[in-house]
């Protein structure tokens, strides 16, 4: 009877028996489209970095609390060693309806360390720091999926869990949500990443392997200070390091297969503060992509192995070797979920108001710890387009196709509604197949 209510409710959000179901989700999501822009405008102007996101924290709260809909706070605490939400985490996590089953949505809250240039009015507030991945859109997305889905809170044939993830730019949030028990529960979990490289108003993904594994690494050159004119009394870690430089690059183009993707890219590298001065140290520091946790742990070790054997053809040693403390496997759509997603049942594309769709688009070497999510639970990561592709005088100022960790990314906000519509579909849909599911199998 439950679900009776459900798909026949007037305003037609859990409508999913017919063609017209998504259409109308996107009419509803169309009249918030005021509050979804201004919750993201809000976010932008206070970018936090990871496991800082105190007053973005505060805000989702206070945006939630208004709405009706009970959270729990805590969650994604760094410090904690017994991996339970307690104080001091900044983490969210809200649900709407109640029992069985239970369907999750993520989203990710956490700002980059980059200088913004988009000459927008409601930049960046704290220099340095800016929401340059589009997590702003992201959150502001499913706080309109939970102001829908509130409408309907009394009347669901189970659970949707909303999860405002801190700590995804490299901080393994995701990891610490899971540890403390986020997916206790959960059937399946859905994800999005609005994409500059797909059209606006669009959405693409695959089945299987999405998104890299990916891990970031730091060491030191040591060698011997000379003065700049008398490097024969020094040992120079500089040219060591250009060295290393490019001998890494033959590990990608000659010891991996052509057809298994990966990368080693050296992002920073210093050394030295006098133009008259050889240094005694060099450090480096990057990236390492695969599309394997196995190809990885391979990147990893022969990085190093590498790294040392050059460094000592050149009479300097290699230490102080990091690597992240939780490196990302690689982002993994259920092939059985992401067929339903495709399928008449789920209804995503049988509207005619249905977004263009890129359903069998190649990985991409960035990487996600939405990761850590799907493997343990049936998950779907889906690329939302954004990328306009028009010049800088038409949109903005800025084009919207700008890659993400840009100074100049700039969000097309138009597409926000359609995100908040997919949220809200897509677990709305996915209560009623599993509800159906389960009653057929009693």
């Amino acid at each position: 009877m439950r679900l009776c209510v459900v798909l026949n409710l007037c305003i037609c959000l859990a409508s999913s028996a017919s063609n017209a179901g998504f259409a109308n989700v996107r009419k509803q999501a169309a009249e918030i489209r005021d509050d979804i822009i201004g919750w993201r405008r809000h976010i932008h102007r206070q970018p936090e970095l990871m496991y800082q996101e105190h007053k973005t924290s505060s805000f989702i709260q206070e945006t939630l609390r208004r709405m009706g809909v009970s959270f729990t706070t805590g969650w994604s605490n760094n410090t904690q060693q017994d991996r339970i939400p307690g104080p001091g985490g900044t983490g969210v996590v809200a649900e709407i309806g109640s029992g069985q089953p239970i369907v999750a949505l993520r989203t990710d809250i956490d700002a980059l360390p980059i200088h913004e240039e988009t000459p927008v009015p409601f930049r960046s507030e704290n220099d340095g720091r800016m929401h340059a991945c589009g997590h702003d859109g992201h959150v502001s997305m499913l706080l309109g999926a939970a102001k829908l889905l509130n409408q309907v809170a009394g009347d669901l044939p189970g659970t949707v869990r909303l999860i405002f993830q801190p700590a995804e730019e490299g901080g393994a949030g995701a990891k610490r949500m899971h540890e403390e028990g986020v997916l206790k529960g959960v059937s399946r979990i859905f994800g999005m990443h609005l994409w500059p490289g797909l059209p606006s108003g669009s959405i693409g993904g695959r089945p299987g392997v999405t998104m890299a594994a990916g891990d970031f690494f730091e060491f030191r050159i040591i060698g011997k200070g000379a003065h700049g004119a008398m490097p024969h009394l020094g040992v120079d870690p500089i040219t060591a390091a250009a060295a290393v430089v490019q001998s890494l690059q033959t590990i990608t183009s000659r010891e991996t297969d052509p057809l298994d993707a990966a990368v080693i890219s050296i992002t920073k590298l210093h050394a030295g503060d006098a133009f008259n001065v050889i240094p005694g140290v060099a450090t480096l520091g990057g990236t390492i992509r695969a599309l394997s946790s196995s190809s990885l742990d391979f990147l990893r070790g022969r990085l190093i192995e590498v790294a040392e054997t050059v460094a000592a053809a050149h009479k300097c040693t290699v230490d102080n070797v990091k690597f992240m403390p939780d490196h990302f496997p690689p982002t993994v759509n259920d092939p059985d979920l992401w067929h339903w997603l495709e399928s008449s049942e789920a209804g995503v594309k049988e509207s005619s108001d249905s977004p263009p769709m890129h359903w069998q688009m190649k990985p991409t070497m960035g990487s996600e710890d939405f990761a850590f999510y799907t493997q343990d639970v049936p998950g779907a990561f889906i690329f939302l387009g954004q990328g306009s592709g028009k010049s800088e005088l038409e949109f903005g100022h800025f084009p919207t196709n700008t890659s993400v960790h840009s100074p100049r990314f700039n969000m097309d906000e138009n597409v926000l509604e359609l995100g908040t519509a997919l949220h809200t579909h897509l677990a709305l849909k996915s209560l009623h197949t599993l509800s159906s599911s389960s009653h057929a199998e009693l």
